[in-house]
């Protein structure tokens, strides 16, 4: 019986040379076509361990569906039969991260497949794809820089503090925000003392931000102290610097 499922799948699939599984990958990214009918081809290409399968899967990924619902639990399906495959998918992985509008839902695969040392040339890459130079649409970026932000690898703050010179405030942003929840000051507390203190930066939020982690991490301002001070009456109401050039909260 299981020799006769495998053979009809097989069949199904690749009858007529490889058409079936065009038709799948195909019907994988349509999102005019029916939900139980994309649903079916998920699965057919969930049951494969071709790349053209997986690639067709991850496609999956850069589609909204009109019904929120089915929308999700597509993708929730898709997630949960990628991590089945393990670290072999991640060649095709890399392959839809680079050329994926959102790779929001590509970086938790590849979470869930792959330890540190294979996420981190995969990361890197993307940072190199995605520098800090101008991006008409930054959304990649910030998926990217939140990712990083949240990773428990040293290596992933470094990488963070480029993008506190993009160009989009939101970057920016988010950038700062990596840096303070890897909570590492050798990597960070200068970058980010210079950009409370450059004249160009506008973005208020960002300067709250900055003032914000470093006196939540106790972070010393050091060789910054007389300008920080001055900021402090309009970015945080009641607080001083103390002896040691710390930001101490109004009492």
């Amino acid at each position: 019986m299981l020799y006769g499922f495998c053979m009809g799948l097989k069949d199904l699939l690749f009858g007529g040379p490889d058409a079936r599984l065009k038709k799948h990958v195909a019907r994988a990214r349509n999102k005019d076509a029916q939900s139980a009918d994309r649903f079916a081809s998920l699965e057919a290409l969930a049951g494969v361990s071709q790349p053209e399968a997986t690639l067709g899967l991850l496609s999956r990924f850069t589609i909204r569906y009109d019904k929120s619902i089915e929308d999700e639990q597509e993708k929730d399906f898709v997630y949960e039969s990628l991590i089945k495959k393990g670290p072999k998918i991640l060649p095709q992985l890399q392959q839809h991260l680079r050329s994926a509008e959102s790779i929001a839902w590509g970086l938790k695969v590849l979470d869930a497949v792959a330890d540190k040392e294979q996420k981190w040339p995969i990361l890197a890459d993307l940072c190199e794809r995605n520098d800090n130079t101008y991006a008409r649409d930054p959304s990649r970026k910030i998926q990217l820089l939140h990712h990083l932000g949240e990773e428990d690898d040293a290596r992933c703050g470094v990488a963070l503090v480029p993008y506190l010179e993009d160009m989009d405030e939101g970057v920016r942003f988010t950038a700062t925000e990596g840096l303070l929840r890897h909570k590492e000051p050798e990597v960070a507390r200068e970058p980010l003392l210079k950009l409370l203190l450059n004249e160009k930066e506008e973005s208020r939020r960002i300067k709250r931000r900055i003032v914000d982690g470093l006196a939540d991490l106790s972070w010393d301002c050091k060789g910054y102290s007389g300008q920080v001070e001055k900021l402090l009456p309009d970015l945080l109401p009641g607080a001083r610097l103390d002896n040691h050039s710390k930001i101490k909260r109004k009492q």
